[in-house]
């Protein structure tokens, strides 16, 4: 069986939103941005923080923590936006910090534990361990074209 992955397909950006560490597929990071205040929308959900004019691009702002329901979010010069590209779809995302990028190998990774009907369990790849520390690590993907937030797909509304 022929499963060679390149070094890239393993490869995270770890961040933190409150004490927690996540991490993403760094294939879906475009760049990493100080935090700036971005325009605000009327009737967004409220983890959608703005819009930001992104080199002529208008990119809409998800503030992790409001989605993970982390408590209030503070910004501070650690605070950075995350641009992602999922699909053609660029996306910020607020988090307190960005950490490093790791390669976790398949023996690095744990499934994440069934948390019934509490989580969306399916926008949860798994769990990482790199020594001493443990990453979440999301599908981002999933995350947001979730139809919470309705970033990517968009849900037909009844009329």
């Amino acid at each position: 069986m022929d499963t060679h992955k390149t070094n890239q397909d393993n490869e995270v950006l770890s961040f933190r939103l409150a004490k927690e560490e996540y991490a993403i597929s760094i294939l879906k990071v475009q760049e990493i941005r100080g935090y700036d205040e971005p325009t605000m929308l009327p009737n967004a959900p409220a983890c959608i923080k703005g819009i930001m004019n992104l080199r002529g691009s208008i990119v809409p702002i998800v503030d992790m923590r409001i989605l993970f329901n982390l408590g209030e979010p503070s910004y501070d010069q650690f605070t950075v936006v995350i641009v992602l590209n999922i699909r053609n779809h660029v996306i910020g995302m607020v988090v307190d910090s960005v950490s490093d990028v790791v390669t976790l190998m398949d023996e690095q990774m744990r499934p994440a534990p069934d948390m019934g009907a509490t989580t969306d369990g399916d926008t949860i790849l798994g769990l990482g361990t790199v020594g001493e520390r443990m990453l979440i690590v999301l599908d981002i993907d999933k995350l947001m074209s979730s139809e919470q937030l309705g970033l990517i797909t968009n849900v037909q509304k009844a009329a």
